[in-house]
């Protein structure tokens, strides 16, 4: 069974891959659900296994290889967080695959998008079931590789080109920064296996490392190396700007890679990599600081945003910033509570929203919509359960996740956790304002659409309207479930999976935070969310007013174009890259040096030299005799003096200063 939840992707990806012209749509489509269902299925029974009854799993299937000091297997580790993850990935994965079936059918080449869909899912099951952090990194850049060939799925479109590449290579400095991790991980504890690394952290707590010849305490630059990967993976400040260009995905890929799979990939690595994090104090100040302040950044970019997808796609990178500051202040229970609580209202949203655009003729800009409520009543209710969910509205799923990390930050009482605590509480208002903002904009104020969209309009399909009807049953009652089972004092669900040092246990402190404390995060949301059903549904012209005034313009634009990142990048960093590179690496390293020294030099120094040399052919025995002699003096004068250039100088030296008189001559 377990084998069979790491191997059935792959095998449905595959046979649709390969097959799928012989076995048409209607085969692919059947394959590929088939697996993706058996996968979740088996899932739920590993989770009953390992976590209720207290049997994890762990199978080593074969040796990978062996190099001296350098072996490990093929292995994989089933413990109460990877059935956890597993569970979200598998739901999610199968309801975008019945959705996919409905909403990509009109399209030609629904038999590779299903295919892609199930070869990502194959590699977030190989990231969250290794055991050992080279079979992790694999399956880290597998989900890299499908989100690519996601995103660029409609390539011909010159967008979607760019947001795939765009992706590709801000993951690809993530990447680097992981697998530098790794490597410092090897270099340390001379293994890369889950379990001999966490044995053996506490025994290098204060352990020194070298890295550019400064020493640096090794367990905190491991960890801040893999946190490098999380930002990278799960769309942190600084590397979080590929996030929201991924909509120029199809709708079913959105969900699938924002809601449940490879943007959760970070958290999940800080929480497996918790036995380290804890031994690292600086390395958890930085965690908890980045995710707060991406939580806010993140809130405050979505409120001015039109394009329907991309609203909600801030609101993940908000998310997954308290997800990151309650890993970095040690509650990695509470983290990865609310990533199984986000996956269902995140898949809601943009599953609702793809509802909302397949109905609309493909339109996404919400300035194009209004007055859906009665044409879309369904789609309209199912928005509203996960924009409620999102927002923390009491008793919903988002209202137990959010909540507790919120009280733990501010139970913790440290500098940290006060930051996170007011940045998260402000994020809280403007989550509530930009999901009451979408709701107005695309259902209750009166209609912008276009005449032939209205009269188009339509509700979701069967296919398309019961993945929403499971997700929104999950978006309210999935956290009130699992709360006392996950994060419950004296719970002991999650096992060995996930350690904290005694003296970071703050979730009990959190329950015992005064009430101002408690109640300030919930009432910042119903604050928000009423004033912006009041401005967007009563006072738009004061609105339109007011962004037309000078200031209110410039605050308009810093928000809508996403506090000017993507141009800080563009023009002062990516441009005088490429500037340095072609001046200097092409220029002057390719066209110069390399061609001087390499074949091209070379070939035109032989027929340089050789057509002088053919002139010493003067055919008088005098000249052959003197060119002997003076031949044999330089070559006996060379290698009596060679010793003496060994003493004073080095060799090294010697070879560089010959190249450059070589260079220097032609």
């Amino acid at each position: 069974m377990y084998l069979g939840i790491i191997i059935l992707n792959l095998i449905g990806s595959l046979n649709t891959l390969l097959f799928g012209r012989f076995i048409g749509t209607k085969g692919s489509c059947i394959i590929t659900i088939s697996c993706i269902t058996f996968t979740m299925i088996f899932s739920y029974i590993s989770l009953y296994e390992v976590a209720f009854t207290g049997s994890p799993c762990y199978i080593n299937f074969f040796t990978w290889f062996d190099s001296e000091m350098f072996s490990f297997s093929w292995g994989f580790l089933f413990d109460t967080l990877t059935c956890v993850m597993l569970v979200v990935v598998t739901t999610v994965s199968m309801f975008v695959h019945i959705y996919s079936v409905e909403y990509m059918g009109a399209d030609p080449h629904l038999q590779r998008f299903m295919a892609y869909l199930s070869l990502f899912t194959f590699f977030m099951i190989i990231l969250v079931t290794s055991d050992n952090f080279l079979q992790m990194f694999l399956g880290w850049e597998g989900v890299g590789l499908c989100s690519y060939l996601l995103i660029n799925f409609w390539y011909g479109r010159l967008q979607a080109n760019k947001a795939a590449l765009k992706a590709m290579i801000v993951n690809r400095i993530g990447d680097f920064g992981l697998a530098l991790g790794v490597f410092a991980i090897f270099l340390i504890f001379q293994s890369v296996e889950y379990s001999v690394v966490f044995a053996l952290a506490p025994y290098f707590y204060n352990d020194l490392i070298i890295f550019f010849n400064y020493k640096f305490d090794g367990l905190t630059l491991i960890c801040i190396f893999l946190f490098v990967g999380a930002v990278g993976k799960s769309a942190q400040i600084g590397l979080h700007t590929w996030l929201p260009d991924a909509m120029e995905g199809p709708t079913p890929v959105s969900a699938l890679i924002h809601a449940a799979t490879m943007v959760t990939a970070g958290v999940f690595l800080i929480a497996r990599c918790s036995p380290l994090f804890e031994y690292a104090p600086f390395a958890l100040m930085i965690v908890t600081i980045m995710g707060a302040m991406t939580a806010f950044l993140a809130a405050t970019t979505g409120l001015l945003q039109n394009d329907l997808k991309r609203v909600i796609a801030y609101s993940t990178c908000s998310q997954l910033g308290y997800m990151v500051f309650a890993c970095g202040l040690s509650s990695y229970s509470v983290g990865v509570f609310h990533l199984a609580n986000h996956a269902f209202f995140k898949a809601l949203l943009f599953l609702s929203a793809g509802a909302v655009i397949h109905g609309m003729s493909d339109e996404q800009d919400m300035r194009k919509m209004g007055g859906l409520l009665k044409i879309l009543p369904y789609t309209y209710g199912m928005i509203m359960i996960g924009s409620l969910a999102l927002m923390g509205f009491p008793f919903l799923a988002g209202f137990y996740s959010k909540d507790i990390i919120l009280e733990v930050a501010y139970g913790s009482y440290s500098v940290k956790g006060h930051f996170a605590y007011w940045l998260g509480s402000i994020s809280a208002f403007f989550t509530a304002f930009y999901s009451i903002r979408l709701i107005a904009l695309t259902f209750l104020r009166e209609t912008n659409a276009y005449k032939q969209a209205i009269l188009h309009a339509h509700e979701a399909p069967f296919l398309m309207a019961f993945p929403l009807a499971i997700l929104a049953f999950g978006s309210i009652f999935i956290g009130y479930i699992s709360k006392d089972m996950m994060i419950g004092a004296g719970t002991d669900f999650w096992g060995n999976a996930l350690f904290t040092l005694p003296d970071q246990l703050y979730l009990l402190e959190g329950e015992w935070i005064n009430t101002f404390a408690k109640l300030l995060p919930l009432e910042l949301s119903l604050c928000g969310a009423g004033l912006a059903f009041f401005l967007y549904n009563f006072q738009y012209d004061f609105l339109v007013f007011i962004k037309t005034k000078t200031i209110g313009y410039k605050f308009y634009t810093f928000l809508n174009r996403k506090w000017f990142f993507d141009k800080v990048y563009n023009e002062l960093i990516c441009q005088n890259i490429l500037n340095i590179g072609y001046k200097h690496t092409y220029q002057n390293m390719d066209r110069g040096i390399i061609e001087l020294l390499g074949p091209n030099g070379i070939s035109l120094n032989v027929f340089n030299k050789s057509y002088f040399l053919h002139k010493i052919n003067t055919g008088f025995i005098f000249h052959y005799i003197f060119i002997i002699l003076f031949g044999m003096i330089i070559l006996l004068s060379f290698l009596i003096s060679w010793k003496f250039f060994l003493i004073y100088f080095d060799l090294r030296i010697i070879i560089l200063i010959s190249l450059l008189l070589i260079f220097l001559i032609n």
